[in-house]
């Protein structure tokens, strides 16, 4: 069994929160690769992100390299976003053919189910990497779970709730396979 595991879902649904839960109950996480980019071109007095495609391009070779150090393990771990979501982003921005893209889809597998946090508008907020409105991250959500069906991978959706149960949820899903 592939123990790759990604959350996914539009910015701000919780995935950061989730994944310190089960970090804290002693999974390995591997943290998001957008917010680490924008962290630091801000500390460099840059703009949050350069174009959108060398944003993307950005964001899948971080994500490979996280993929690559993760496979070191032989037990479960969960990825905050992963390789398929950067390829969404290429895609939108008609940066890779579809054999491109479908060539890393095969050379990254992750785990069949993928875990998708839903916009959730009472938790959402903005901060000094995240500037999408609520509006955009409903938009990511709703392509993410299109995307990654298009990939065949079954998405399921982690209900809102308090974060152990969030956690719960996930967990549960895991062991079942």
């Amino acid at each position: 069994m592939n123990h790759r595991f990604v959350i996914t879902g539009g910015p701000g649904g919780g995935k950061t929160t989730t994944l310190s839960a089960l970090a804290e109950r002693g999974y390995h996480v591997v943290p998001e690769s957008a917010r680490r980019i924008i962290k630091e071109r801000l500390a460099a007095g840059l703009t949050p992100r350069p174009d959108p495609d060398s944003f993307a391009q950005e964001i899948l070779c971080s994500d490979i390299e996280k993929y690559r150090e993760a496979g070191a393990y032989d037990h479960t771990v969960f990825f905050d976003r992963g390789v398929l979501d950067a390829l969404y982003m290429l895609d939108a921005e008609s940066a890779l053919t579809r054999h491109e893209i479908s060539h890393y889809v095969q050379q990254f597998p992750y785990n069949g189910v993928v875990f998708l946090l839903p916009p959730w508008k009472e938790i959402y907020a903005t901060d000094s990497e995240r500037d999408q409105d609520f509006e955009e991250s409903v938009r990511v959500f709703e392509g993410m779970r299109k995307w990654y069906s298009e990939w065949d991978y079954e998405t399921v959706e982690v209900p809102r709730g308090k974060i152990d149960e969030r956690v719960s949820f996930i967990l549960q899903c895991v062991n079942k396979l």
